[in-house]
């Protein structure tokens, strides 16, 4: 199966910035309230959660480079397809998470379907 080199280059564009969204919340406890929904009552809470928005930049831009660099594809699939399959286990392994959380576990399902197109372009090319 062939897969338009335009429809990989834009689900990893889409995923990208779907990882690039959580960016603002290294701006402070406020920015990490609005994106979460969650009081940030300690300091060490706030520094892992602005940590997260660091590591979520550099999983966001590794995507939106790889869109147009096909030789940082697979690795970008990898990090990212790793990343959002993490936090939707841990999710649902805890269970019982509130609404602000079942909307990053959506979210990340899209991102992992905006994923698709490179995976299968992968396979078909190296079924070859």
């Amino acid at each position: 199966m062939v897969i338009p080199a335009k429809l990989v280059a834009g689900g990893l564009v889409l995923a990208g910035i779907i990882n690039l969204l959580p960016v603002v919340g290294m701006a402070g406890a406020d920015w990490l309230r609005s994106l979460y929904g969650l009081e940030i009552r300690s300091l060490d809470l706030e520094i892992l959660l602005r940590h997260r928005a660091v590591l979520f930049g550099i999983v966001g831009g590794l995507l939106l480079v790889a869109a147009f660099r096909p030789g940082l594809r697979d690795v970008a699939v990898l990090v990212a397809g790793a990343s959002m399959m993490s936090f939707i286990v841990i999710a649902l392994l805890v269970g019982g998470y509130g609404p602000a959380i079942r909307k990053v576990v959506i979210v990340d399902i899209v991102g992992i379907l905006a994923l698709v197109p490179a995976i299968v372009a992968r396979s078909a090319s190296s079924s070859r």
